[in-house]
């Protein structure tokens, strides 16, 4: 049954409120403890019982991070790491070029740094070198090095490591992991197939975390000390948010601890990029995923590939303000670049229709730096798994990007073992592959057939889910900081989504190209504002501005708005529906 009766929105959804067992342990928690029942209703949905509730909206590092240990060749990979570091061994790190690379990456410098140490910095470039390690590069900096760490990467590079000759390789990573692995003197990847997957949510930077601690338990037996680790959380929660990784067990302590971290500003690096996007305010979460996370990503998108991970890990101020406004440049450039692309991009894949389990779309010439980005738009238009692909030279380099629930990466996996794809990898909520253009449309196909074996072709668009009615009045910045604290809110971790009913609009702006603005109430006195970014890219923003003084229900997610000193609560509004 819909909520509210709602089953065709403005946007055209069905919204769907609570389950009937999650009604009854919201009343649970309400009853059996002191917090509101707009917290209450969030962490039943979260399915946390009341004795739970208390730790759950704490979440203790100490009492949530697993034993470095229990993954694989992890004493291993920090033994060599030690030894390299008391020999003045010549060290190399190998990096990924997006955030979750440049952050794994920043760990080991700042930590090295920290030691009197250095190592040299290499992060391939997209569009010349590909993903991961490769056999010239590897070999390269064997000559040079004696220990290659390669972080974010690695798991599949069987030849470029075998190519690392004179040098022990140490891979720290999260991605898929195949059958066999490479011939490297440590893999530490909480995603190897003979790992029993308790750690598989973390990503690069949390293992490269991890590799640290189980190093300062090494130190500490041999009478030492090493850096303060609790400094370099910033970087592990924002390589968290940044790669989507689950909000859930420790990736949550990772992020809350780290944005603690991160607004004492002592990263000259993300102080710079902060300053850059203008942020204002304390940084949440949507600030790493939506405003620090692009940025950092541009280097490697379409500009040069270490500029993220130079930033992150430099402690010179200007050098971070001259890397941080290049980087901000160069995302203005990918956006311009991404919307040329999107547009193409969207428009065969509605014309291909948006039925069946993968959504996809291929076309010449499109920057390979951003079909990752037009993947996850084509994602949230379909409500499905997308793929998107740039054609050349009769190849195409694509990236994909899945939806909660549906594992994307084990099914490329699989086409490249099979032979439809040259090359393919990833995890559960994105992955990347490389297509001869003739196999095209078989290996899409094939695709298709392994994602509706998991129901991807049941998903959709069309139902909203809403945790529970609020009013105006009770909208209060105490009540959202509360709810704030269940989060942080991401990938696994939906925000939740409050319904105000039947309101009055009392007034309605449009602001920029595509945005609203609109002020309404509850007819009792109370009032309250709301944003609806891009609501005039459909048919939410033409609708509330000509409301005719009509009521609507209005549903969204609770946002503090600091302006002069001030906090106010404001709703990002992101559905309507006449009352």
């Amino acid at each position: 049954m819909s909520f509210l009766g709602v089953d065709a929105s403005l946007t055209g959804r069905r919204w769907i409120g609570p389950s009937a067992d999650t009604e009854r342990a919201t009343e649970l928690l309400v009853q059996r403890s002191d917090l509101p029942q707009a917290v209450c209703q969030v962490l039943a949905r979260r399915g946390v019982a009341a004795e739970d509730a208390e730790a759950f909206l704490a979440p203790s590092l100490r009492d949530l991070l697993p034993d470095p240990r229990s993954l694989k060749d992890m004493e291993k990979a920090a033994t060599r790491f030690l030894a390299a570091v008391k020999a003045r061994q010549r060290i190399a790190v190998f990096a990924d070029y997006d955030v979750d690379g440049g952050s794994s990456a920043a760990l080991l410098l700042v930590w090295l740094r920290s030691m009197g140490r250095d190592a040299t910095l290499y992060v391939p470039d997209r569009i010349d070198e590909g993903y991961g390690p490769n056999d010239e590069a590897m070999a390269a900096l064997a000559r040079d090095h004696d220990l290659i760490i390669c972080v974010d990467c690695g798991t599949l590079s069987h030849e470029p490591v075998a190519a690392a000759k004179g040098a022990d390789v140490v891979v720290l990573d999260h991605h898929l992991g195949g059958e066999t692995l490479p011939d490297a003197h440590a893999i530490v990847n909480p995603n190897r197939q003979d790992e029993d997957g308790a750690c598989a949510h973390l990503c690069a930077a949390a293992v490269v975390f991890l590799m640290l601690v189980e190093a300062g338990r090494q130190m500490r037996e041999d009478g030492a000390t090493g850096p303060d680790l609790m400094s370099l959380l910033d970087l592990v929660g924002l390589a968290t948010v940044a790669d989507v990784a689950p909000l859930i067990g420790v990736n949550r302590a990772f992020v809350r601890q780290g944005l603690r971290v991160m607004a004492r500003r002592d990263r000259v690096g993300l102080a710079a990029l902060a300053d850059t996007a203008r942020m204002d305010t304390a940084p949440t979460a949507y600030h790493l995923g939506f405003l620090l996370g692009p940025r950092i990503n541009a280097g490697g998108r379409i500009g040069q590939a270490d500029l993220g991970a130079r930033l992150l890990a430099t402690a010179d101020p200007h050098e971070a303000a001259a890397l941080a406004e290049r980087l901000d440049t160069l995302n203005t450039e990918r956006r311009e670049v991404e919307a040329s692309v999107r547009a193409a991009a969207l428009a065969q894949a509605e014309e291909r229709g948006f039925d069946s389990a993968l959504v996809w779309a291929a076309g010449p010439g499109w920057h390979p730096g951003v079909v990752g980005i037009v993947a996850s738009r084509l994602k949230e238009a379909s409500g499905r798994p997308a793929i998107v692909i740039g054609l050349e030279d009769g190849v195409g380099k694509g990236s994909g990007r899945s939806v909660s629930g549906i594992d994307l990466g084990a099914p490329i996996q699989r086409l490249a073992a099979e032979g439809l794809l040259v090359k393919g990898g990833g995890h559960k909520m994105a992955a990347g592959l490389t297509v001869r253009e003739d196999q095209l449309e078989p290996a899409m196909a094939r695709l298709d057939a392994l994602l509706a074996k998991q129901g991807a072709h049941l998903k959709g668009p069309s139902d909203l889910d809403v945790t529970g009615i609020l009013m105006p009045g009770a909208a209060t910045v105490e009540l959202t900081e509360q709810i704030e604290q269940a989060g942080p809110f991401g990938a696994s971790a939906p925000a939740p989504r409050f319904v105000f009913a039947d309101m009055q609009i009392r007034f309605a702006k449009r602001v920029g190209e595509s945005h609203l603005k609109i002020s309404f109430s509850d007819g009792l006195g109370s009032t309250m504002d709301a944003i609806a970014f891009g609501a005039f890219d459909g048919p939410l923003g033409p609708a509330l501005e000509a409301h005719g003084g009509a009521r609507f229900h209005l549903a969204g997610r609770l946002d503090i708005n600091t302006w002069r000193g001030r906090q106010t609560v404001q709703l990002r509004l992101e559905d309507a529906a006449r009352a």
